[in-house]
């Protein structure tokens, strides 16, 4: 008997060719928990090391911050809504380690061991015959988060492009995950901030390669927003460099083009954990800007983005009843429970954005 791990969906399909006596276990329910740890096992991990003395943070404390980083997974269909969901194992362990060596959480929350997958992917996006429907289907991810599709077993090289295909890669390299049922199809999400920060990258190096922004003026706009709550220069530099550069609005059609290229941008601030689409209060805000207190106490400020999009021909009277609706909406955000928890020791600043096309027209704290 073989137990064989790793084999991608191409391999698996020239190999079974000539071994049709395997049984493929991949999306089985059953070994749904086998290869990550649970919050629970995490926990216990835990508690075991605070006992032998070597870490003096609380549980809860190091639980919600490795949560977001490393949590989420999902590997079988019948697994969703029943089992937990699984933290990944490398990065649990990566970051206990540094906690015990060091008596601090790692500086960086992203082990360079996990990077394998994204620079396959990224070689494979380098490869001839990828088109931009590929490219596409990355950039539609990194913006809105998930997509639908079922995820297929084995498919050979040959028929990697085909869109089903090149999304079920996206679940083997651990870049998507099952995060939702709909009717036929899958859910498909990004798990966490790790591997929202791989897309992220790869958004960034298009953007770069299309239009170069100076990094240097960001990262001191960065220290300004965070330390005395000046926001404008640098969400200024980013929807300038946006309005100022066609090709690269063409990557990204839409209101999602907008989006995605102020949280491509604004995910290099190390001193927040930037993510779209968060819950809050019964909505979802455009950006949340959370301090990362663990890693840096002193950053004084926090903010909620609410992004407001105008067509061309949509006129003055429809602009300030978006710009109403934004108002309410980013306050409602800002009275959830669980947003004064995650900015407490910090000043909140709930900033609308408002662009008609490509252009900034309106940009207030509120």
């Amino acid at each position: 008997r073989i137990l064989m791990m790793g084999i991608s969906p191409i391999t698996l399909d020239d190999l079974t060719s000539g071994f049709n006596i395997s049984r493929n276990i991949t999306t089985n329910p059953h070994f749904n928990m086998m290869l990550g740890f649970s919050e629970t096992e995490v926990r216990d991990m835990i508690d075991y090391y605070r006992e032998a003395g070597l870490i003096k943070a609380s549980t809860d404390d190091l639980i919600n911050d490795m949560k977001p980083w490393y949590d989420n997974y999902c590997f079988a269909r019948a697994s969703y809504g029943k089992d937990p969901t699984m933290f990944n194992c490398d990065m649990v362990v990566y970051y206990l380690r540094e906690l015990i060596d060091f008596g601090q959480a790692p500086e960086q929350m992203v082990d360079v061991n996990t990077r394998t997958d994204y620079k396959k992917l990224k070689r494979l996006l380098q490869l001839e015959g990828m088109t931009d429907r590929e490219r596409g289907l990355i950039r539609r991810i990194a913006a809105e988060g998930s997509i639908l599709s079922n995820v297929n077993t084995s498919f050979p090289a040959d028929s990697i492009y085909d869109r089903e295909n090149f999304i079920s890669l996206l679940y083997y390299y651990g870049m998507l995950t099952i995060a939702g049922v709909s009717l036929s199809r899958l859910v498909l999400g990004i798990p966490n901030n790790n591997v929202r920060r791989q897309y992220y990258d790869y958004l960034l190096l298009e953007y770069q390669q299309a239009a170069r922004l100076d990094l240097k003026n960001l990262e001191d706009a960065y220290d300004d927003m965070a330390m005395n709550g000046n926001f404008r220069t640098a969400l200024e530099i980013i929807t300038d460099s946006y309005r100022d550069h066609a090709s690269v609005r063409t990557l990204i059609e839409g209101e999602r083009s907008i989006q995605a290229y102020l949280t491509a941008y604004l995910s290099l601030n190390p001193l927040y954990l930037t993510a779209p689409e968060v819950e809050m209060n019964h909505g979802y805000c455009d950006l949340f800007l959370m301090p990362d207190l663990q890693r840096y106490p002193t950053v004084g400020h926090s903010y909620i983005i609410e992004l407001k999009y105008l067509r061309q021909t949509e006129g003055d009277d429809r602009a300030r009843e978006q710009w109403d609706q934004a108002v309410e909406q980013v306050h409602g955000y800002a009275q959830g429970r669980r947003v004064r928890l995650m900015t407490a020791g910090t000043r909140l600043h709930c900033i609308v954005l408002q662009l008609r096309g490509c252009r900034r027209i309106r940009l207030e704290e509120v």
